[in-house]
Parts: C-alpha cells; structure tokens; sequence
C-alpha cells in the first residue's frame, strides 16, 4: 500500500520551518547586540543558543522540502530518514554550544579580573521579548509537528521550548547581579554566569535525549509503544490466519513501513488470499496510521511458529 506526501503538507511543514528561521534571525541579532552593550555572559549565551538555532531552523527548512520528495530508483523508501539526520546534527550542535557555555562561565566564576556587568533596562526587554517569540513559536511547531509526525520540526520546536526556560534563567541571572549592586553577598554578582551554566545544563540533557531518539530512528529501532503486540494479536483474529511472524517495523520522515508473513490454509484461492491482505492492510493502518504495509502469504504448513515476531 504505496502512500505519498501532499503538497499542501510539505508546503505547511516548509512555512512553519520559514518562519522559524525569521524568528531565530531576529532573537539572535536582539541577544548579541544587548549582549555585547552590557557584558552579560547570560544574554551572549542566550546569543549563542539562539545563534545555533537558527543554523537548526535553516536545516530543518530544507529537512522537511526534501524528506516528503517521493520515492525514487535511488531511494525506494523515499526521503524521510533526512528528518532523523537533521535531528541528530541538531542534537550535536546544542551538546558543543553547551560545553562552550560551561567552559566560559567557569571562567567568568574563577577569574578575579572578570569584566564589569552592565545591567540596563535592554537587558529585560530583550529576554522578556525572546520568551514571547519563543512561546508562539514552540506551539505553532510542536502542533505541526504533531499533524504531520515530523521529527525535524518537533527538534525545532524543542529547540524553542528549551529557549523559554533558559531565557527565563538568565532573567533571574540579571535580577541576582542587580541586588548585588545594593547587597554585599558575594555569590550575587556571579549569578549571571550561574545562570548561563544552568542554561548549559539544561541543553545538554534536551539535546543528548534528542539525539539518542534520532539515533534509535536511523537505526530502525522497533517502536515501544506495544504497536507490535497489537497488530500481530489483531491480525490473527482474522479468519483464515493460522500464524502471524516475522512482523518488522521501521520509520522514515513520519512514516511507517510494516513487513510480515501470514499463513494460511494451502486451499485458499490466489484471490482470497489477495483479499485477505487487503484486509490485514486497512487493519494495520488503522492501528498504525500513515503505514506502508507489505504482508507475505505462506500456506500452512511452512511455518508453525504461531504468531511470533
């Protein structure tokens, strides 16, 4: 059962990734330029963090134009594992963003000779702003990623999800070094840079789970949900079926490609048979939707391992 991805979807899926790139373009010019007037660590690492998803947008922009290309001569399962590498290349960008983050606020921490921090009323604006822009911008993503079962569009929208709580981190950052200005406690005046390895740390456990999800994706990892269980229980309630074996399950670009083998009795028509997967078709589409199945038929006989995998 051959499937193909709509271009009103792929045109979505593309609008939704464009605006993305506009909206990471402008968080990003916002963060440098207030970082740099004020000397906050917190706001250039929020630059940075914002500087690389952009870098994320633009992939996952062209990500999802290619992934929903058609199958070809070259590539019968279509396009999709595209979703899973930008995934992963998006992963592994957060990870080095985070440990740059952590190596520099140590150093701010420890280093006596630290650069004076400038707190101005920017610096609020400018992160409050971000965390507005990053709020639309997560929820119209993680619903598109929904519909359409993109992974590289809910990496996006991870992406804006972590901004929001990172940017909120080094609000308080700038709060902290502001008392500092009228409290004699030592620590205060270090709390931006606190802020920015929280925010490392916050990265780099999103984006390591991230990218060991894209890794199990490109490996054809089995999914855990017991969709497996469910359809070899469901098939073989149908008539006619005396096994259900060899079930394999992969994903690509949202899709599913569904193999196994059936018996049935060795007097059943060619036409029967034919029916009888159509059937097995529809049933598993339904449990498992936007799924390319592919069902062998066996006589009985050949195979008396009864529905296994």
């Amino acid at each position: 059962m051959a499937h193909s991805h709509s271009p009103t979807a792929t045109q979505e899926k593309s609008a939704v990734a464009a605006t993305s790139v506009l909206a990471a373009l402008g968080l990003t010019t916002m963060k440098f330029i207030v970082g740099i007037m004020t000397n906050s660590l917190g706001i250039l690492a929020e630059a940075a963090h914002s500087a690389l998803d952009l870098m994320a947008a633009l992939i996952t922009y062209f990500t999802v134009r290619v992934s929903d290309k058609p199958a070809d001569k070259e590539h019968p399962f279509g396009h999709g594992k595209l979703e899973n590498i930008s995934a992963l290349i998006q992963s592994l960008i957060l990870i080095v963003t985070g440990g740059w983050l952590i190596y520099e606020a140590i150093d701010r921490i420890t280093n006596p000779n630290a650069h004076h921090m400038e707190i101005t009323i920017w610096s609020f604006l400018v992160m409050g702003t971000s965390i507005i822009i990053d709020y639309s911008r997560s929820r119209m993503l993680k619903k598109a990623a929904e519909k359409h079962n993109s992974h590289a569009l809910e990496a996006d929208a991870l992406h804006f999800s972590i901004d929001i709580w990172s940017s909120a981190v080094v609000i308080l950052g700038l709060i902290l070094v502001y008392a500092s200005t009228y409290y004699s406690v030592p620590w205060l005046a270090k709390a931006d840079a606190i802020a920015a390895i929280l925010v490392a740390f916050i990265i780099l456990f999103v984006s390591g789970e991230l990218g060991i999800r894209a890794v199990h994706e490109l490996l054809d990892a089995a999914p855990q949900n017991g969709v497996q269980e469910q359809i070899i229980n469901e098939v073989s309630q149908l008539p006619n079926i005396t096994s259900v074996h060899a079930l394999r399950i992969r994903s690509s670009g949202g899709r599913w490609f569904v193999d196994m083998h059936i018996t049935v009795p060795g007097t059943m028509t060619v036409q029967d048979s034919h029916d009888l997967t159509e059937q097995i078709e529809q049933l598993v589409e339904h449990i498992q939707p936007k799924s390319d199945v592919t069902v062998h038929v066996e006589p009985d006989g050949i195979h008396t391992t009864p529905n296994t995998l």
